[in-house]
């Protein structure tokens, strides 16, 4: 009994087990970190002992690498440097081309029209002195090969587009692959250096296409239309392409001028329509360019073969191609850049022609115009003849929806006996 009692009031009990028994269980104490900073004093052993340091600061890459290592970079890097200065090389020598084409033939631009450049705004005795201390003003660039300005504000012309086309000298591959694949197929252009102008007509639709002109206030100009029709100077070494390229050039025939040098051929739908714009000074500015002119054309056709009878809409306009002169001297071409700008007036003044030429112009066209209205019609009543054989189908399946499996049997049996009674009439007829 006092033994109870003892345990109770915090007493053992004789012969209870000894708190030595339950050591196995007692906690572990939990682990403290070690410190990451190193002692000063082991530090101080270890360079003592001439001990290493177990590794190399990230920072101190000439203790980590070799030369050797880098190789592959030495390799690649001459490659890299080499197509950044052909770059660099080819993307200022084709902006400096544009500037020496701008600096040449953008005061003409500025004699001819009242306003040049994309801004849109009239040009004064201050911005043309801009601009011709500043050429790349007039122009854009809209690619590291291909520049382009803009004219307008003249009478009987709409406005000008000039397309200044280069080599992409800043892509070594494709520049070379280019020269390669003109040297293997016939089909494809070599790189070339020339400009484009192309001279859109107002052709008596100044009322339609200048927004200054309104019914309290008209502005009075001359009559601007003048008859349609194809008429080309061509450089022969040009002449076969420029007949497979282009539909307009296609419809006419070429045949040499003794006025014109032999280098170049006349492509007309008339003799008549030569003679009258043929001109002397004409003439002589194409004989002063000598190779670097391409072709001439006035024209009221589209480029590609018209596909739709709106494509075959008269849309009047000239365009002259010329290559680009090897040095910043454009002496040679001028005259006929400048013939150009100004054949809107002797197109105006001069090509109304006698009604037999005009009828046998018209004749080509109608004839394509009939070719295509042929196939649209053609094309109609394929649509009608597929619309025809939907609206049967459908019904044929209504019908049936609406039979009995038994009435569906023999409805398929009737028209399966129809079509065999058609086929063996086919049949006898052939036969």
């Amino acid at each position: 009994m006092a033994g109870v009692l003892k345990n109770v009031f915090g007493g053992q009990a004789p012969g209870a087990a000894s708190d030595d028994d339950f050591a196995d269980f007692v906690e572990a104490p939990n682990p403290s970190p070690a410190s990451l900073v190193a002692d000063s004093t082991t530090i101080a052993a270890a360079n003592t002992h001439g001990a290493t340091a177990p590794y190399t600061a990230w920072y101190r890459i000439w203790e980590r690498t070799s030369p050797k290592d880098f190789m592959q970079e030495a390799m690649i890097l001459p490659f890299i440097l080499a197509i950044v200065f052909f770059h660099l090389w080819g993307t200022r020598k084709n902006r400096r081309k544009a500037r020496d084409w701008a600096k040449a033939h953008v005061p003409v631009l500025q004699k001819e029209f009242a306003s040049v450049g994309f801004d849109g705004v009239p040009h004064s005795d201050e911005t043309v002195t801009v601009e011709l201390s500043n050429p790349e003003k007039s122009l854009k660039e809209k690619s590291g090969h291909e520049f382009s300005t803009y004219a307008s504000g003249r009478q009987n012309v709409a406005f000008v587009d000039v397309s200044l086309k280069l080599p992409k000298r800043y892509n070594p591959i494709t520049y070379l692959m280019e020269y390669v694949f003109s040297f293997f197929f016939e089909s494809w252009d070599a790189p070339a250096e020339k400009y484009e102008a192309l001279m859109y007509a107002f052709d008596g639709k100044e009322k339609d296409l200048v927004p200054v002109y309104s019914k309290d206030q008209p502005l009075k100009v001359n009559n601007s239309t003048y008859d349609g029709f194809i008429w080309a100077v061509v450089h022969k070494s040009h002449m076969q392409k420029f007949r497979t390229d282009r539909y307009d050039a296609s419809i006419t025939f070429s045949k040499d001028h003794p006025k014109l040098p032999q280098w170049v051929t006349v492509m007309s739908e008339s003799a008549e329509i030569t003679e009258t714009l043929l001109s002397k000074e004409l003439i002589q500015a194409i004989e002063k360019a000598g190779n670097d002119f391409e072709y001439l054309i006035v024209t009221d056709q589209p480029v590609d073969k018209p596909l739709k009878i709106d494509e075959t809409v008269p849309k009047k306009r000239v365009q002259l191609s010329v290559n680009l002169s090897s040095s910043s001297d454009y002496s040679a071409t001028l005259p006929l850049f400048n013939q150009f700008l100004r054949f809107g007036d002797k197109l105006v003044a001069a090509a109304h022609f006698r009604g037999e030429v005009l009828r046998k112009v018209r004749n080509v066209r109608d004839e394509e115009i009939k070719k295509l209205r042929r196939v649209e019609e053609e094309e109609k009543a394929e649509d009608r003849k597929l619309a025809a054989e939907k609206i049967k189908k459908d019904e044929r399946e209504r019908i049936l929806r609406g039979m009995t499996a038994e009435e569906q049997r023999k409805y398929l049996d009737r028209e399966s006996q129809k079509e065999q009674r058609k086929n063996q009439k086919r049949m006898t007829r052939r036969g």
